[in-house]
């Protein structure tokens, strides 16, 4: 399987490669930029070009990138929504050093002006910056609900995708935390949120899984991740997603309160118990 963690790109595509082999995994995440807004570091195609051999020597999985959180391409003020759709443009120019893999985003919150409107802004969103020869798949990730968060349902991602003109372009990642936050039983009903996901998305839409456990009961909408099987969700849980056949071949991303010894043991755990 391929499993790995968030890592900063602070010291370069190469230096996350071997930060990667360290942990024990084989894909791994990273920010286009700081998480919290601003420029993007320059890119160095020599760098890339080693992170690629790196990769390709040791059978690594797509690589999930991540937007930063303060990208909001439905947002209420004009200023912060064109910031973040020339942010998201960016990116996907950016992305063309690294062919093929994925480029996942926090769709956005409405802050009041309703699902419908902001579904609408997405989409537009989505169909000006995403071109044909683009070689990135763009992920919507679920969300929790928290606020005004929209994709807290399997049908209002699809509402966004359905507007997508380059569908073929876009797809899902399913975060565990989240989508065990705004209600679906992941615990007692695996195969039925995955027969609903599949239902109103496609299971072939699902390209990556944030993998998580979470603090809070189902149907929270809060939005706290916690360390793997120390949380509402646990470790049997989690073990039967990344082992569901319905998910094989997917990149499995950490995103749980680690430092590195923690995400190389989480790594090691989810390894083993498919041994």
């Amino acid at each position: 399987m391929y499993i790995g963690n968030h890592l900063s790109s602070s010291k370069g595509f190469e230096h996350m490669g071997k930060e990667a082999l360290k942990l024990g995994a084989n894909t791994f995440a990273f920010f286009t930029r700081n998480p919290r807004g601003g420029a993007a570091k320059k890119i160095s195609a020599q760098d890339v070009e080693k992170l690629k051999a790196i990769m390709t020597e040791n059978n690594f999985g797509r690589l999930v990138a991540h937007a930063p959180y303060t990208m909001n391409v439905c947002a209420e003020k004009e200023s912060v929504r064109d910031f973040s759709r020339s942010m998201l443009a960016d990116d996907l120019q950016r992305m063309e050093y690294l062919p093929r893999n994925y480029y996942n985003f926090h769709p956005g919150s409405h802050v009041g002006q309703g699902v419908e409107k902001a579904v609408e802004m997405i989409a537009d969103a989505l169909n000006n910056a995403i071109t044909p020869e683009c070689q990135t798949t763009v992920l919507l990730e679920t969300m929790a609900g928290k606020g005004s968060e929209v994709g807290r349902s399997f049908e209002e991602l699809k509402a966004i995708l359905d507007r997508v003109e380059l569908s073929e372009k876009v797809g899902v990642c399913f975060d565990t935390c989240h989508v065990w936050d705004a209600g679906y039983d992941i615990v007692h009903d695996l195969d039925g949120v995955l027969k609903c996901f599949d239902e109103v998305i496609g299971l072939d839409k699902l390209y990556a899984v944030h993998f998580n456990d979470s603090m809070n009961d189902c149907g929270s909408h809060k939005d706290r991740h916690q360390k793997i099987g120390e949380g509402k969700i646990g470790a049997d849980a989690l073990l039967a997603v990344a082992y569901h056949p319905l998910l094989a071949g997917r990149p499995f991303i950490l995103e749980t309160p680690n430092d590195d010894e923690g995400y190389a043991r989480e790594i090691a755990m989810v390894r083993n118990f498919g041994q």
